[in-house]
């Protein structure tokens, strides 16, 4: 019985280990997701400016 006991004792301190887990890492998404909306919506008006040209590959920039 003692046993059961402990593997109980322990399996409900891992729940809440990973709990704590599991609700650092929602905190941690929340705050990415607001700064990729954030990083998406500065790029969004920067193009809507007409600038933020990107070079891709072997394109030659504007000035040559």
């Amino acid at each position: 019985m003692l046993h059961l006991e402990e593997k109980i004792a322990h399996l409900t301190r891992m729940v809440e280990e990973l709990s704590d887990i599991v609700s650092a890492q929602h905190t941690e998404i929340d705050r990415l997701s607001r700064r990729v909306e954030m990083l998406m919506r500065r790029e969004g008006e920067r193009e809507a400016q007409g600038g933020g040209g990107v070079v891709l590959g072997d394109e030659r920039p504007p000035h040559y």
